[in-house]
């Protein structure tokens, strides 16, 4: 059902003009409809912008004017929400029954090159991220197809994915970890559980769900995870129905020392927790650290261990020469997974990209 709708969407998209070096904007709540627009926009070749409908609205509208996006992905009541930032924008209404029966008319069968406006490639941009705007103006991240398809060329034999796994897509699809949830799932025949709001806000919901759909590979930020541990504690009913094998950290620094209670539970000792680091520039993860029991003892800081395969990383002085291990330096990362670049920002791409 999921390839059927994706296809007919990807088709509809491409009837409008979408196509590979073009953006294509989402404003969409977590839903099934969310993956399937996702999916829909990759389908036709174009690259997803994906709008956070909490954001403010001035945010929304230079997100939008600033990438270039031809085109808005909406439901209904979001389209509403967010009527002056999309404005001037073609919109497609995944609810609107004009919409649907569009959709219904069109083929189902995945889509061809000789079907795109252009052939697939690649290099082709698979999505723009925008930065939280640290610098002053927040900056869109343009990533290719092949960054993804090799984040998980460079992690697949290590973290085991596969059909028989179900994770869960519980951070904002506007958070480039979305990125590593969703594929880690969809890209090895797994299951993909999309965590409501009102559960995401909530530990000991997360928990009953967690254990009731029988998660494998969970992503939590540190500061929900703790949070995810007190629940544990106070209803470990709850925690014996756990099938964990897989818990990724990212997004914040990990505080080793607090995962102590994992270790001390039956249902959680067994899944391994893991460390990942990195940022949009490089693909969602760079780095990652196997933690065990002796190492959250014993550690003084945050650690983001060694490059995952295909990237490398130096910690380099202001001359870009290695530094001594112990002093300070910048850390430098190379590889297959670094972005495109900064969209429309060439200058400042150059400074912080090189090939």
């Amino acid at each position: 059902e999921l390839e059927i709708r994706a296809n007919q969407l990807a088709r509809h998209l491409r009837d409008l003009g979408a196509g590979p070096e073009t953006i294509v904007a989402l404003a969409l709540d977590r839903s099934f409809e969310l993956v399937v627009a996702i999916l829909g926009v990759l389908k036709c070749g174009a690259a997803y912008l994906p709008l956070d409908p909490e954001y403010p609205a001035d945010r929304l509208a230079f997100m939008l004017g600033d990438s270039g996006a031809r085109h808005v992905v909406a439901t209904t009541d979001i389209a509403e929400r967010l009527e002056a930032p999309i404005a001037g924008r073609p919109v497609v209404l995944l609810d609107d029954p004009a919409t649907l029966e569009t959709l219904a008319g069109l083929p189902a069968m995945a889509m061809t090159d000789g079907e795109r406006t252009a052939p697939l490639r690649p290099a082709n941009l698979a999505y723009m991220i925008y930065t939280s705007g640290s610098t002053g103006i927040p900056k869109g991240v343009v990533v290719a197809q092949g960054n993804v398809t090799n984040l998980f060329a460079a992690t697949r034999a290590s973290f085991g994915f596969g059909p028989d796994d179900s994770s869960t897509l519980f951070h904002s699809y506007a958070f480039d970890f979305s990125v590593w949830e969703i594929w880690s799932a969809l890209l090895h025949g797994g299951r993909l559980i999309v965590v409501p709001d009102d559960v995401r806000r909530s530990p000991p919901a997360l928990l009953d769900l967690l254990a009731r759909e029988r998660v494998s590979h969970l992503s939590q930020t540190p500061s929900a995870f703790y949070g995810l541990m007190d629940a544990i504690h106070d209803a470990p009913h709850l925690a014996a129905g756990l099938v964990l094998r897989r818990v990724v950290f990212g997004g914040e620094a990990l505080e080793l020392k607090r995962l102590a209670p994992w270790y001390d539970h039956d249902a959680t000792a067994g899944a391994v927790l893991i460390n990942l680091y990195g940022i949009t520039e490089t693909t969602v993860h760079v780095t990652h650290l196997t933690l065990d029991r002796e190492l959250s003892a014993s550690a003084t800081a945050n650690h983001v261990g060694a490059p995952l395969p295909n990237y490398q990383a130096y910690v380099l002085d202001a001359s870009l020469s290695p530094v001594p291990i112990g002093v300070t330096g910048e850390l430098y990362i190379a590889g297959s997974g670094l972005a495109r670049g900064y969209g429309g920002r060439s200058g400042l791409t150059s400074e912080r990209f090189v090939a």
